[in-house]
Order: C-alpha cells, then sequence, then structure tokens
C-alpha cells in the first residue's frame, strides 16, 4: 500500500483535530506533525502529551511518519552544543511514544559565530552526540534540505559521510532546492545523490526562487517530480510520500489536488 501522508503546516484557522479530520478524509494515511504538537513552554510532561496526541491521531485511522524537531545544530559553544543535543535526545523518545520513526531534523541557522567552512563540522558534531539515542529509540534524524544551509544536495551528502551513521540521512523536500536558487538541472542532481540517503519526503512543487517562488500543487509547478519519485524509487526508497502545500488556492484544495497527485504517481 502507498504510504501517503501530510505535514501539519499551511492550515490556517484549522485545530488539531481539524486538521487530523480533513488529513483523514481527504485520503492521506499519515500525518507528520511539529515538536508544538506534543512540546512546548506550557506541557509539564511532553512524554504524555505524546501518548495523547498518537491515541488521538490513531482514532481518526492516520499515523505519524515524523516529527520535526526545530533544531539548530549550526553551533559551536559547547554549552550550546549540549542543550541541543540534549533536547533532541529527549525528542528521540517522544518520537518514538508517537509511533513513528523519523525525526526531522533541521541543519541549523547561518550565524556570525559558526563561520561558513564550519557548518558541515558543526552539524555533524551534533548529530553525532544523537546517534546513541537514535539508536536506543529505534529512530532516525533526516536532516531537511530546508533554510539556507543545508539547502545543498553536495553538502549533505558530505555530512552524511563525515557522520557515518545509518541513522543519518535526509528528509527530501523537491522545492526547497529550488527555493535556494538552483536550477532545474542541478536539482535533478541532487535528487540522485540525495535518494540512497532519504528516510522522508516533502512532495512539493511550485515555481521560481528566493523572492520570485509561488508554490503550487502537486504537478502543477515547474519542479521535476515524478525524476524525483524515479530516483527515491530507484534507490529502493520505502517511507512516506508527504505532501506539503505552499500555494494560493487555499490549504484545503491544494492538499486535496497534492493527495491525488501522489495517489496516482507514487
Amino acid at each position: 500500500m502507498k504510504k501517503i501522508g501530510v505535514i501539519h503546516y499551511n492550515f490556517p484557522g484549522f485545530s488539531f483535530a481539524d486538521y487530523l479530520k480533513y488529513a483523514s478524509s481527504v485520503g492521506y494515511g499519515y500525518v507528520e506533525l511539529q515538536i508544538g504538537d506534543v512540546w512546548t513552554n506550557e506541557v509539564a510532561d511532553p512524554e504524555k502529551k505524546a501518548e495523547e496526541v498518537r491515541k488521538e491521531v490513531e482514532s481518526y485511522g492516520l499515523k505519524v511518519s515524523a516529527l520535526a524537531a526545530g533544531n539548530d545544530f549550526i553551533v559551536l559553544d559547547p554549552e550550546v552544543v549540549k542543550t541541543q543535543v540534549t533536547r533532541m535526545n529527549r525528542i528521540c523518545g517522544l518520537t518514538r511514544i508517537l509511533g513513528a520513526d523519523v525525526i526531522r531534523t533541521e541543519g541549523g541557522s547561518p550565524k556570525d559565530s559558526v563561520p561558513q567552512d564550519k557548518w558541515v563540522d558543526a552539524m555533524a558534531g551534533c548529530l553525532v552526540k544523537c546517534v546513541d539515542a537514535a539508536e536506543k529509540n529505534n529512530v532516525k534524524l533526516a536532516v531537511d534540505n530546508h533554510g539556507y544551509a543545508t539547502n545543498d544536495g553536495d553538502l549533505q551528502v558530505e555530512l552524511f559521510q563525515k557522520v557515518g551513521s545509518k541513522r543519518v540521512g535526509a528528509n527530501m523536500d523537491t522545492m526547497n532546492y529550488r527555493w535556494k536558487g538552483n536550477s532545474l538541472e542541478k536539482i535533478d542532481h541532487f535528487y540522485q545523490i540525495v535518494a540512497p540517503y532519504t528516510f522522508h519526503t516533502h512532495m512539493k512543487d511550485g515555481k521560481g526562487s528566493l523572492g520570485e517562488y509561488k508554490g503550487a500543487a502537486l504537478g502543477e509547478g515547474e519542479i521535476h517530480l515524478k525524476f524525483a519519485v524515479e530516483c527515491l524509487k530507484k534507490a529502493g526508497y520505502d517511507g512516506v510520500w508527504c505532501a506539503e502545500y505552499e500555494g494560493s488556492e487555499g490549504s484545503e484544495i491544494g492538499y486535496r489536488k497534492c493527495c491525488e497527485w501522489l495517489k496516482a504517481n507514487v
């Protein structure tokens, strides 16, 4: 059976229950959750909250595909590294409680305190320290090509090879490489080299880069989505095909179209 999911993002006006009800009614089988769905400053016991969320998700016939950590690993200060790693190690446990086995992991935000030529070292240093917790909880850390630092397939592969763990790989976002400004030809190259490391996906479409970017439903933008699917299947990808929509038609329409495209093309 096809594993088709939808990210909990860009659902304005939807409560958490509304989001789950919509996902189930449209035909999605999986949901990717945000860390704020289970752990905020107001949540005294995130482990208990994760158990409650899992039950709620399952009540709609859904499963959790991944938990987005919202971490920042472009750090070198030992105390900041310790804080980030301790937080991620706890997230490993929360992910397992949710019934998922993937943590969507950020690379981090560029900052003056970490020179660009130290980004890979900084991220790898944090990731290595999280491997034991990932092993213990039987989860994987999927580094997203999100933002500015990791939106480069060559850098991602360098990072994965430097860490050298089967627990560390990629969340492949099919649009983000383009948003960063890469050509469509370069993006296709990234699909090929990142596919063997991919644990989770964000199937996303659109047109243009940076300030010119406009989101679209799957199949309505300029991204070579079918080639991305081909690369992933050739590499043996067995994870969830998770829709992310940033278009202008409205989330209910856009995510329904994405679901239909995924059912027809993955």
